[in-house]
């Protein structure tokens, strides 16, 4: 069995106009609803054994607010800079290419790339957009990270910070 979390970084700032889309930081809320996000995911019992980030600085601070949360150690944090802006063929390529020994993968990346491989992956999910700080955990009946494209799979839990109704399907 694998485990998937596809996370799309908090919130980003575009008051720093001056600033490459690459280097734009987190906004207010950005800060607030990571922080909310890994408390879920904590209490959801997400325990990643690898944590994989895009090289945006969005996408690191959010990395950074996540694995404080889950206790993950922050010196484990890897970086992809393919990951950043890249699309659901190339974010699932970086997930198939990753050792079997690690059992739960945990990324982060950005839109439309991870809402889209959220469809290609739970096509009757339906997803139109992911948001901003929004995680998605999906169990594939699987030993091996490059089987994930033909593996059996199921929606584990779905959430956002925004979500009224706290979605979680359980075992």
């Amino acid at each position: 069995m694998k485990r998937l979390t596809l996370v799309r970084h908090a919130k980003s700032s575009w008051t720093e106009v001056s600033l490459a889309d690459h280097d734009r930081i987190l906004s207010a809320r950005g800060e607030r609803d990571a922080p909310t996000m890994s408390r879920r995911m904590a209490a959801r019992k997400v325990r990643p054994s690898l944590i994989i980030s895009s090289s945006a600085y969005r996408a690191q601070r959010t990395a950074k607010l996540i694995a404080e949360a889950l206790k993950y150690p922050a010196e484990f944090l890897q970086t992809e800079k393919e990951l950043y802006l890249a699309t659901s063929d190339q974010i699932l390529e970086i997930i198939c290419g990753q050792e079997d020994n690690f059992a739960d993968l945990l990324i982060i990346g950005h839109n439309p790339g991870i809402t889209d491989l959220v469809n290609l992956l739970l096509p009757s999910m339906e997803l139109s957009n992911l948001p901003t700080s929004g995680v998605v955990a999906i169990n594939f009946n699987t030993e091996k990270w490059a089987e994930l494209p033909v593996a059996d799979s199921k929606l584990v839990f779905y959430d956002y910070p925004k979500n009224p109704e706290l979605l979680l399907i359980e075992d």
